[in-house]
């Protein structure tokens, strides 16, 4: 046996180990896609084990999340911070190998992976990081961001729209630093992908704008070394190589059967495969000396790359002082100095949708915030999230005179990125240039939309990352376009997501407060939900400061004499409805507070004074939203009320949308008449 085939079967009896021992897995991917792995490992990745932040380290994408247990022997191996132990406690509670790979806990892991197709268009923005920082901080003969995403994908991360919109895209934007190893075994969970797959994936992919490479035997290591090799040499075009493999490769019971993909092989089906690969099958959790250390290379040369790297960082330093304060700065996950500064402060003339004031607050903030990069799924001119004259995020050579183009400038440093209709491949590759590190991104595109990001913008959360998303047109209001896109479920649906603060402001004064408050959290995403119709301005001098939005609830206006006998709570374009119908209760003799209420989370986080002061528990409570009701039970009370949308919208003008589903400051008056009446 050779050392190269000993690695790869010290790798796959790893797997295989963890696997049986937790009694729970998926065993086929590692033991069929070892040997492209260990060839990318040993002889491409450019890694420190020991410094696995490195900024400028080769990223590695297991799209195929569930092949877990490859991607934890590979860093046990080259010398991760993870331990033996580790790899026997795959599985378990508190333990950093989780069945799927989890950002954070795991040294090395770039991605949390697991839904297929999410970490092919992770990837995918990762490459579009690492060529929009090396355009903005590399100079001649100063290449300080040099490095490459590679990604495993398997059959099923194909079949996933969100790889196809992804892939689209990255051909576009020729993306020539991403390569995508293909671990193409014809087998899905249900059986052979022949069921349902009979697409030429190479063809489409080259219809893309990939270079296409195919590797007829995934065991043949020299074979996928020159694959590599060549995929490295075209830096025009992002790579798909195609490697036939065998999965469960090994198991004399189930190899190339769908039994080997998601359940444990058997003890003694283990023991057959380790002996079927020439190692002993008696002892669990063993790497011959000879493998450990050939893996272990990889902690001496990958601390002399990056030795390398800094010696070059620091030349580059000396030479570009501005440059390397941004660099600073961005890498720092912080906010530079004066960053909202050219925010302005709105008055009556601004009476506006607050689509149209967030545009306005954004282009504010983004000349002072050089790491924000972004842009809506093809609808810029409706969402109002174009970054004016920072450039478009194109390849140079494109055509300079396309219409559409924000900044008047291609380049891959421009900052406004041009998604398309692609609102899940959007999201998950937003998730990918967060993970990069040195860039903020922004993500746009209407409500109603949401459903086709959420798998992505669930991943934003629960890897704690400060995508910001921005969602316009988001009631019922929005009018004739109807039910197809008008927003109903998707503020619980938001609300419901751990991790995730959704802010839906009333007015421009608010969504200027609610920007600040998105631009300074930074450990989760935050949701800005904002209308297509105007809403009219509130006068500040009459009513409390928009700064209380950040406390989530606050009484915007109080009972003009004496304590409230009701307590009207409203979001976003509602809360104007909510002031018509206090002057209406208050002329009849019913002293009334109106609550903004334009985020559940940054309320629910306040100490819990503050809410009885601004909900009291002994005064009748009515909610205002055109959206579904979960949710506001827990604020109204079981005496209180709620107005909203128990169905779905229709189709005609906004006004008669609001008067017909009881929108109306009358219609408000009338209810809160009835919970004072009790």
């Amino acid at each position: 046996m050779t050392l190269d085939e000993l690695c790869i079967n010290s790798i796959r009896a790893l797997s295989i180990d963890a696997i049986q021992k937790a009694n729970s897995g998926h065993p086929g991917l590692p033991l069929g896609a070892a040997p492209m792995a260990y060839t990318l490992w040993t002889r491409h990745l450019q890694h420190d084990p020991r410094s696995p932040k490195w900024p400028n380290r080769d990223r590695f994408v297991l799209s195929g999340g569930h092949g877990s247990m490859l991607l934890y022997s590979l860093l046990y191996l080259t010398g991760y911070d993870v331990t033996l132990d580790d790899l026997r406690s795959f599985r378990q509670w508190g333990s950093i190998t989780p069945g799927h790979p989890e950002y954070g806990p795991t040294p090395g892991v770039e991605t949390t992976t697991g839904p297929l197709g999410q970490g092919f268009a992770t990837a995918v923005g990762m490459a579009m990081a690492e060529a929009h920082l090396a355009a903005r901080f590399n100079r001649p003969d100063h290449e300080i961001v040099d490095h490459r995403t590679y990604v495993l994908a398997t059959d099923g991360d194909m079949m996933e729209g969100v790889a196809s919109e992804a892939a689209s895209l990255a051909g576009h934007l020729r993306l020539g630093k991403l390569i995508c190893l293909y671990d193409d075994n014809s087998i899905s969970l249900g059986g052979s992908t022949s069921l349902s797959f009979s697409e030429k994936t190479d063809d489409r992919f080259a219809a893309y704008g990939w270079q296409v490479i195919t590797v007829d035997d995934g065991n043949d290591v020299d074979a996928i070394d020159r694959a590599l090799a060549a995929a490295r040499e075209d830096t025009i075009r992002p790579s798909l190589i195609c490697v036939r493999t065998v999965i469960g490769y090994g198991s004399p019971a189930k190899a190339g059967s769908s039994e080997s993909h998601g359940s444990p092989l058997g003890a003694e089906e283990v023991k057959a495969t380790k002996r079927a690969l020439g190692l002993p099958d008696d002892t669990p959790f063993s790497v011959p000396d000879d493998a450990l250390q050939a893996f272990r290379r990889a902690v001496a040369a990958g601390a002399a790359a990056r030795t390398r790297w800094e010696e070059r960082f620091q030349i580059w330093r000396s030479a570009h002082r501005d440059l390397a304060a941004l660099w600073d700065q961005a890498h720092e996950h912080g906010l530079p100095d004066g960053w909202s500064s050219g925010i302005p402060t709105f008055g009556p003339a601004d009476a506006a949708a607050t689509r149209a004031s967030g545009g306005k607050v954004l282009n504010a903030i983004a000349p002072h915030y050089p790491s924000l990069i972004g842009g809506s799924a093809d609808l810029n001119p409706s969402t109002n999230t174009a970054l004016n004259g920072l450039g478009d995020l194109l390849p140079p050579d494109m055509r300079s005179d396309m219409e559409g183009l924000v900044g008047g400038v291609l380049g891959y440093e421009g900052r406004n990125v041009h998604w398309g209709v692609r609102e899940h491949a959007m999201a998950a590759a937003a998730n990918g240039i967060a993970l990069h590190g040195g860039l903020r991104p922004f993500v746009a595109t209407f409500f109603n939309f949401y459903d086709y990001l959420k798998p992505a913008l669930r991943l934003s959360a629960l890897m704690e990352l400060p995508v910001l998303y921005v969602f316009t047109h988001d009631s019922i209001a929005l009018g004739e376009d109807g039910p197809t896109h008008q927003p109903i479920e998707q503020l619980a649906a938001l609300r419901a997501t751990p991790n995730v603060v959704t802010i839906r402001p009333a007015d421009a004064s608010e969504v200027a407060e609610a920007w600040k408050v998105a631009c300074e959290r930074l450990d989760g995403p935050t949701a800005l939900v904002l209308s297509r119709q105007k809403v009219p301005y509130i006068d500040r001098t009459r009513a409390a400061s928009a700064d209380a939005l950040r406390r989530g609830a606050y009484v915007l206006w109080e009972a003009s004499s004496g304590p409230p006998a009701v307590v009207l709570i409203a979001s976003g374009s509602e809360v104007h409805l909510a002031a018509g119908a206090r002057t209406i209760l208050e002329d009849g003799g019913i002293a009334t507070r109106v609550v903004s209420m334009p985020s559940f989370e940054l309320f629910d986080e306040q100490p819990e004074d503050y809410r009885r002061s601004v909900l009291p528990r002994d005064i009748p409570r009515l909610a205002v939203e055109a959206a579904s009701p979960l949710g506001w039970h827990r604020y109204v009370g079981e005496d209180g009320d709620v107005i909203a949308m128990h169905r779905f919208g229709a189709s005609a003008p906004a006004e008669r949308l609001l008067q017909e589903f009881g929108f109306t400051a009358e219609h408000i008056a009338e209810r809160a008449r009835a919970l004072v009446r009790g």
